[in-house]
């Protein structure tokens, strides 16, 4: 890779503070790769990571000049090879603006709602996400079908977009399943944490799950009330909230769970899922496409398309061994973190090479 250069590539990274853009740098620095940040803030990234803050809200009209006007002078003090932008909001808006008269060669790595619920919400979002779009040069979709749904938004426009993941971290945990279900999503009401405790509601009071527990990882706005919910529920003494949890425990949690369950409203290719999968569990899935990009319905998976019906007595009727060491090799064949890697480090040097066939 950029051999052409004689040196290390110049990475600008933009992206909120948060974890998978923080992994995503760890996924891409090296001997070859200099990299820094623009961003909202510092937590989860390493110490040793160059970081410059900015303030990505569009609520202060303000920022439109200067916020702006600081990533532009950021651009040109770093001068990169390449900029990277996480999520097609104001992160990007602010990166676009900043790199119209600069001109660098710019990659756009969109995440789910950017593309799915955002432009539905709003028109501003809508017209936001679309300016951005027609402005870069290689764009990545961690699905198929969110893909599908970027190009719809801008027709005019023939959109290079690579399908990459951001991986799973492979590891050598031992897996040992017991009889329980494992949920992280966040605990608002796009994914429908009520409804996985309902559901289990449903199944611990059957011949067939009386003996079985769940694990709850994760907070957000609806924690407390869930917990009630599972009290009247009477299903408090098998359902475990343990709030968040660093990535080891995350992994042996994937690890002793037999099932994987997560069904949300609207979701692209969640990295939990990718990652659950890794660790031979038994993902219970909305009927969502991008899920069906990794799951085949009663073969090494459940998609649900009602959720009152007892999908997790479903679930039972795989050959868990069997479903595990497919979803195993699935991953391994296509979502772990060292082929994340490769992907996207060709992509900053597709847009590149773009920029200069120009």
């Amino acid at each position: 890779m950029n051999a052409e250069l004689n040196r290390p590539l110049r990475v600008m990274v933009l992206g909120t503070c948060s974890p998978h853009v923080a992994n995503h740098i760890r996924r891409i620095s090296g001997e070859t790769i200099v990299v820094e940040v623009i961003s909202n803030g510092t937590d989860h990234f390493d110490n040793d990571t160059k970081i410059h803050l900015v303030d990505f809200s569009l609520v202060k009209f303000w920022n439109m000049i200067l916020t702006t006007n600081k990533i532009r002078r950021i651009f040109r003090s770093f001068n990169p090879d390449v900029i990277h932008i996480h999520q097609a909001n104001s992160v990007a808006f602010y990166a676009v603006l900043a790199n119209r008269k600069l001109k660098y060669p710019s990659v756009l790595t969109a995440w789910g709602s950017d593309v799915l619920q955002n432009p539905e919400n709003s028109f501003l979002l809508k017209w936001m996400v679309r300016f951005v779009l027609k402005r870069i040069e290689v764009c990545t979709s961690d699905a198929e079908y969110m893909a599908k749904e970027m190009r719809k938004l801008v027709p005019e426009k023939e959109l290079d977009i690579v399908i990459c993941n951001f991986g799973v971290k492979e590891t050598k945990i031992p897996i040992k399943k017991e009889k329980i279900i494992y949920s992280n999503r966040n605990h608002n009401p796009l994914y429908r944490i009520d409804i996985i405790l309902r559901g289990f509601q449903r199944f611990v009071t059957s011949e067939d799950g009386n003996d079985w527990r769940m694990i709850i990882a994760g907070r957000g706005s609806q924690t407390e009330s869930l917990k009630d919910l599972s009290y009247q529920l009477g299903i408090n003494d098998k359902v475990e909230f343990i709030g968040f949890v660093d990535q080891e425990t995350n992994n042996l949690n994937y690890a002793r769970s037999t099932f994987y369950v997560s069904l949300p409203e609207s979701d692209a290719t969640a990295v939990s899922l990718l990652e659950s999968m890794y660790y031979g569990c038994i993902p219970i899935l909305s009927d969502l496409p991008a899920n069906k990009e990794w799951v085949q319905n009663d073969i090494n998976g459940i998609i649900v398309s009602d959720l009152s019906s007892a999908y997790y007595q479903d679930a039972l009727k795989i050959d868990t061994n069997v479903g595990a060491e497919m979803n195993r090799s699935i991953i391994l064949e296509k979502g772990t973190e060292s082929r994340s890697r490769e992907l996207f480090l060709l992509t900053l040097d597709k847009a590149i090479q773009k920029k200069i066939d120009k």
